[in-house]
């Protein structure tokens, strides 16, 4: 796992919600670390907004509106790998159904893992992009009650006070009562997945669609705690002629359809991007350092907030490994690894794409080098730190250890490891902060986190 920093020197210029536990077992108890409130960093970063020790305009030579290109083509890019990436899902998915062995699932469980890849550096889009905020729940939303979709072990429970559909089990059951009506679901596709069934109730953790659907379709639940081993769903759970879990034939209709529709929604996100899509032209039509702030907005509340905290202190305060991302993979080390890499993308205004291209070009690293080199090479140099902290991670999780285990309680190293990974995202946001002053934009409020803020929270 080797995703090498960028070379040294100048850089190329060109709601309180409760969690529902998504791997296996039901929690013993709720944490309140569910909302990620809007909150200003540092009174530091407030301060010199407004006593800054620039002076003149921060923003120098290098266009600004360039800039915003270069951030549009990487986004247009890294969706388009997405896209490509989850077509071959898609195609590994019809594969598995036509065929089901225990190669032809091997190679779709690969396909789910390539297509992580690309779609994680897309993360440091959101935040900053409404556009891209109202979608990615249809994609990558996390947790879900997985008794929704499909059996589930008896250590999961058989109810929820919270959510009705926590073990509605579409996969075997034809009709399902929502709000109190009985609705029809003989019929799987992809319209009843986002339109009936996603969210279902108003509730989030009826995920139906997107990502992490799809990876509980391809692995069933990991019932290993913080022990080794990912979730282990049989071939046969697709083998109509030796059927295991029953319902095979509805449970492959369920998987194609998720697998078709992460394609149809891959597509509006590039489409987006295109020259003359939305999300483009938000940008292109907009004052420039809005752009900016949107820029900076999506960088540091993916590394504060919903990395940083959601996603990573909440898991290892808890030692819980219903707290995992990708929890029924065990393929959180590469979706957190490559979160990192985005935001570098992002701010070095650099992209290589999984053809082994570059897209790149004027860049926000710039920018600030313009009117402050110490502070670029500052947030360069913890851009890359970062990058190399999550790749530590990826490294033992390569060596069998996977994430799980690392926040295990008792596992004073593992759960280090994971430390300096949290501590390197939270010094590069607090160096995010100062690119938001020194570029004279007004006061961005990232994404915050119990956690980080407020851990004795967490617990009550």
């Amino acid at each position: 796992m080797a995703i090498a920093p960028l070379p040294p020197g100048p850089r190329p210029s060109p709601t309180a919600r409760l969690r529902p536990a998504p791997c296996g077992f039901a929690l013993q108890f709720e944490p309140k670390d569910r909302a990620l409130p809007k909150i200003f960093l540092t009174v530091a970063a407030t301060t010199a907004l407004i006593a800054t020790a620039l002076t003149g305009q921060a923003i120098a030579s290098t266009d600004t509106r360039a800039v915003l290109k270069t951030y549009a083509d990487i986004a247009h890019a890294t969706y388009e790998d997405a896209l490509s990436t989850a077509m071959r899902l898609d195609e590994a998915v019809d594969s598995l159904i036509a065929a089901p062995s225990a190669e032809t699932m091997a190679a779709a469980k690969a396909a789910w893992r390539a297509a992580r890849i690309p779609y994680q550096q897309t993360e440091a889009y959101r935040f900053g992009n409404p556009i891209v905020d109202e979608w990615e729940g249809r994609v990558n939303a996390w947790p879900l009650d997985e008794g929704l979709i499909d059996y589930v072990d008896a250590g999961y429970g058989v109810e929820s006070d919270d959510n009705g559909l926590y073990t509605a089990n579409v996969v075997a059951n034809t009709s399902l009562m929502i709000n109190g009506s009985e609705v029809d679901a003989s019929d799987i596709t992809p319209e009843f997945l986002s339109g009936t069934l996603h969210e279902a109730g108003e509730i989030e953790a009826n995920v139906a669609t997107g990502y992490h659907a799809i990876e509980f379709l391809l692995w069933g639940q990991d019932l290993n705690g913080t022990g080794p081993g990912a979730g282990a769903r049989a071939y046969t759970d697709y083998d109509p002629q030796n059927c295991t879990g029953g319902n095979c034939e509805r449970r492959a209709l369920y998987l194609a359809a998720a697998a078709d529709l992460l394609v149809s929604d891959l597509e509006e996100m590039v489409a987006n991007w295109a020259e003359d899509g939305a999300a483009r032209q938000a940008l292109a039509n907009g004052p420039a350092k809005t752009g900016l702030a949107a820029m900076l907005t999506g960088i540091g509340s993916l590394s504060y907030g919903e990395l940083a905290g959601e996603r990573m202190k909440l898991g290892l305060l808890l030692h819980d490994p219903e707290e995992e991302h990708d929890c029924f993979s065990d393929n959180t080390h590469i979706s957190h690894l490559y979160d990192a890499v985005g935001i570098r993308n992002v701010y070095a205004g650099r992209y290589a794409r999984i053809d082994g291209s570059v897209v790149e070009g004027p860049s926000l690293s710039a920018l600030v080098r313009e009117t402050d080199a110490a502070l670029d090479a500052e947030l360069t140099a913890k851009l890359d730190t970062t990058v190399g902290a999550m790749q530590a991670i990826a490294e033992k999780a390569a060596a069998g250890e996977a994430y799980d285990q690392l926040i295990g309680e008792g596992n004073t190293a593992g759960n280090a490891l994971v430390q300096a990974a949290i501590d390197a995202l939270v010094d590069q946001t607090r160096s995010i902060e100062r690119v938001v002053a020194g570029l004279e934009l007004d006061v961005i409020a990232f994404e915050g986190s119990d956690s980080l803020d407020d851990p004795d929270a967490v617990f009550q």
